[in-house]
């Protein structure tokens, strides 16, 4: 039975860090880093058994600090990224470094942990990302096709190229740049294309967007003034190639065609406080998940910049005369942008919202007071999708 009602997992500490587990596409699942200052922060493994509506967990202790990103191998389900807070000397430095998970942790299980016997795992260190050089780490990201073995990491106003070699044990620096120019000059978040044979990628600081080439580690596009005030988080369209999409402080949403950044696509204006969050739906690019600190997540139908402005095209000899200028006259009319839902079940700050990699029809969103809720698009809306 396939219910629409969402399901909530309450963490006990403050938390501000989600992913989904990329390389993993048949089991459902999300991976949770905490933020506590007085005790050892966990990675916390939701699987959801979606068949029974219930969320088995298990939990990995990351003991050196609060962490603030997450992100997971495209290749190696065992293989994680954490950007994490350090003291040392009074001074607090955010550094980066990858991790195993235990074996039997590796794939989403369905069998339900007795609570009990569900002892707290600690994670085996394989290498850390060495940025002593480079400033606090903002994020980490994966070569989205890639084999597990590129990485980005955005340190201060510096992008660092990560080779990881002897299965990911080693990383080896083997590119960088750094951003020039007056001011505060600082990353705050970045995405990796999937598209260009996964050759660039486009980076937030202060308020502007810029594109890279990893090659030549040069900037393609820049968009000044992308938003009123900062950027918080950027997305690649999986389908579309040049279409990115922004958010920030100003309450807004705005996508970007990259070959002409003077003016944006499209603008979203649905929050009411900073947008932390947007995400593509990684099979239906017309989906688009927001997370905000009115603590609300909005799903909208941006259908008129998604691949499929018109819904799915029919073959026209499948169609008698009738239908045929029935179809006509439907494509003469194109479908309307709208929110589709307003989620209301947090009660603080939304910081993360994610589609799961194994069902482009569920995603999830976390509040900084440790509130995961899973929920699923509308039914109704799915069904006129697909149909």
């Amino acid at each position: 039975m396939e219910d629409d009602a969402p399901v909530i997992y309450g963490l006990e500490f403050q938390a501000r860090a989600l992913t989904p587990q990329t390389a993993e596409t048949d089991a459902i699942r999300f991976l949770v880093g905490t933020q506590s200052l007085r005790y050892d922060n966990q990675i916390h493994i939701i699987d959801f058994d979606d068949e029974n509506n219930i969320i088995n967990k298990n939990v990995l202790l990351h003991q050196v600090g609060e962490i603030w990103h997450i992100s997971t191998s495209p290749a190696d389900k065992g293989v994680l990224a954490t950007c994490y807070n350090k003291t040392s000397d009074t001074k607090v430095m955010t550094c980066a470094a990858v991790w195993r998970m235990p074996k039997e942790l590796e794939s989403g299980s369905h069998e339900s942990p007795d609570d009990s016997s569900s002892n707290t795992q600690t994670l085996e260190l394989l290498c850390h990302l060495d940025n002593t050089a480079h400033g606090n780490m903002a994020c980490v990201m994966w070569e989205p096709m890639g084999d597990g073995k590129k990485i980005i990491s955005l340190a201060d106003n510096n992008i660092l190229l990560w080779d990881l070699q002897e299965s990911s044990a080693k990383a080896v620096l083997s590119s960088s740049t750094a951003l020039e120019g007056k001011g505060q000059l600082k990353f705050t978040s970045g995405r990796w294309s999937p598209h260009h044979n996964c050759t660039q990628i486009a980076t937030a600081n202060d308020t502007t967007v810029r594109g890279w080439d990893t090659r030549s580690m040069r900037q393609i596009y820049c968009i000044e003034n992308a938003h009123g005030q900062l950027v918080r988080d950027l997305d690649f369209n999986p389908n579309k190639q040049y279409y990115l999409a922004s958010c920030g402080d100003d309450c807004k949403v705005k996508f970007w065609d990259t070959r002409n950044v003077t003016e944006p696509v499209k603008t979203l204006e649905e929050h009411s406080h900073w947008v932390w969050n947007v995400r593509y739906n990684h099979s239906h690019d017309q989906l688009i998940l927001t997370g905000s600190s009115d603590s609300r997540v909005i799903l909208s139908n941006m259908v008129s910049i998604s691949s499929e402005p018109f819904g799915h095209m029919v073959d026209d000899d499948e169609l008698s005369d009738q239908e045929a200028q029935h179809q006509e006259e439907k494509i003469k009319e194109p479908l309307q942008d709208s929110v589709i839902a307003t989620y209301e079940e947090h009660e603080d700050s939304v910081y993360a919202v994610e589609w799961s990699s194994a069902d482009p029809w569920l995603f999830a969103s976390l509040s900084y007071d440790g509130r995961l809720v899973i929920n699923r698009v509308p039914r109704a809306l799915k069904y006129h999708i697909l149909l």
